[in-house]
């Protein structure tokens, strides 16, 4: 665990330093784990993108901790850099940042919903089965956008979304 001031020194050598200060720094911060996840989240505000990139990937290497700090600072901040950085910081996390993505797709959450559907599109695999389960809502809207985002992922979506479909139309003709 790294302290305060050390994370404060890290992140300011990701905005001002040279390249393999950013680059020591980016892995540091990502060993740092849970405290450095808002101090890289305030980074990511900057404007540089460099600086956005080396904060997100530092987060992708926090993993599952920083999934709900940053889906709560996407909500809050309207800068679409930001958002777009922090969606690749998600998708980077991967599994671990699913179910709450597909939480915001069953809330149709418009702030969050294009870039939810973006970094589970990206995610893949790990993402079919939540998106499968959404297609039992009994909110149609809700089936659409998880069957929208199965089709997105190409075949490693729309096979199975295929499938389901097929299985549930077999279903109400045996009723």
């Amino acid at each position: 665990m790294t302290d305060e001031t050390r994370i404060d020194e890290l992140v300011a050598g990701l905005r001002q330093g040279p390249l393999e200060v950013r680059r020591r720094a980016t892995a540091e911060l990502g060993a740092s784990g849970e405290a450095a996840v808002r101090p890289l989240i305030a980074a990511m505000l900057d404007s540089d993108n460099d600086v956005r990139w080396y904060a997100a990937r530092a987060l992708v290497q926090i993993g599952e901790p920083a999934v709900g700090p940053l889906l709560e600072a996407m909500r809050d901040e309207e800068d679409r850099d930001f958002r777009r950085y922090a969606t690749a910081a998600l998708t980077g996390i991967g599994d671990a940042a699913v179910e709450p993505l597909v939480g915001v797709i069953e809330r149709a959450d418009p702030t969050l919903q294009p870039f939810a559907a973006m970094a589970l599109t990206r995610i893949g695999k790990p993402a079919v089965e939540p998106l499968l389960r959404l297609m039992k809502s009994p909110d149609p809207r809700t089936q659409e956008r998880a069957g929208l985002l199965l089709w997105k992922m190409g075949e490693t979506g729309a096979t199975p979304l295929t499938e389901a479909l097929v299985a549930g139309s077999r279903s109400a003709n045996n009723k």
